[in-house]
């Protein structure tokens, strides 16, 4: 079930942090690139934020939260190289949110559970200026790649691919 506190602990980790950012009021959105629109920003300048179910023996799952640029798609042959693990797929509806404690498309590329591991590919911590829904479908937010990093702390692995791949 997502957390309606989700939004404020975030704003509460840049505030406290001294971040600076930029927060975007915009119409209802989740899908990257009509967000991206609403934003008024290329979607390569996008996180987009994936929960994946990652077995890596029988006994042994992890899920990771993938943080690929909005042009491009989560390279599950490349989670599955990177964790030398048997399976790698997409996780469901429900734990998804219970993880990222908010809905789809709304997803933040930040874990704020022990459970969920960031893994960012290095073109996302590149931007100047990094968008992403702000665990809101109306309202977006807008912080430098390198201070992204620096918070959040992700695995920065190349682990995105084109979406025509």
């Amino acid at each position: 079930m997502p957390d309606p506190g989700t939004y404020d602990r975030l704003i509460s980790l840049l505030d406290t942090s001294s971040v600076p950012y930029e927060l975007i009021d915009h119409e209802p959105e989740g899908s990257t690139d009509a967000v991206c629109a609403l934003r008024g920003h290329h979607a390569s300048e996008a996180a987009k934020c994936i929960v994946l179910r990652v077995k890596v023996d029988r006994r042994t799952t992890r899920n990771v939260l993938a943080v690929v640029p909005g042009d491009r798609r989560v390279d599950l042959d490349a989670i599955r190289a990177l964790f030398a693990a048997r399976y790698v797929g997409f996780s469901d509806a429900e734990t998804a949110e219970r993880l990222a404690r908010t809905i789809p498309g709304t997803v933040l590329p930040f874990s704020f559970d022990p459970e969920l591991e960031v893994v960012a590919d290095p073109d996302v911590v590149a931007q100047p200026r990094l968008y992403f829904n702000a665990a809101r479908l109306d309202r977006s937010l807008c912080i430098s790649g390198a201070d992204y990093e620096r918070l959040a702390e992700p695995r920065v692995e190349p682990i995105a691919s084109a979406l025509s791949d």
